[in-house]
């Protein structure tokens, strides 16, 4: 089992959105420092995505600092550095937009998207 999920959409590239769910968990606190992360054999199949996929996006995520190769215990989730409020708020972009895409299929204005936010916001008690 993996600990993110991917609901994968045809328009975005497989790869970006595998690495956006892996840093959305890591900086989310799903992913802790030192936490193993899963093998490119493990990403492939339970994503059901390419092992080359699965390998390129554990080869980016080690060489931008997310994911550490330590010898004899694999590869494991590294100590970040605590993301900046832009850093956060970026990895909601995708989502932020299929909401508004959606509202606008919908017909609904920005005040009546921002009103259902702030409902859900306190009902969630964020």
């Amino acid at each position: 089992m993996l600990p993110f999920g991917v609901e994968f959409r045809p328009s975005e590239p497989v790869y970006e959105q595998v690495m956006h769910a892996a840093k959305k968990a890591m900086l989310a606190g799903n992913l802790v420092p030192g936490a193993r992360f899963p093998s490119v054999r493990v990403l492939s199949q339970e994503l059901k995505i390419n092992p080359n996929t699965a390998h390129k996006v554990v080869m980016a995520l080690t060489a931008e600092g997310f994911l550490l190769v330590k010898p004899g215990i694999g590869t494991v989730v590294a100590q970040l550095p605590a993301g900046s409020v832009q850093d956060r708020a970026a990895l909601l972009n995708s989502d932020v937009e299929r909401l508004l895409v959606e509202a606008g299929r919908l017909g609904l204005s920005e005040e009546q998207v921002l009103a259902a936010v702030r409902r859900q916001w306190r009902k969630l008690s964020l």
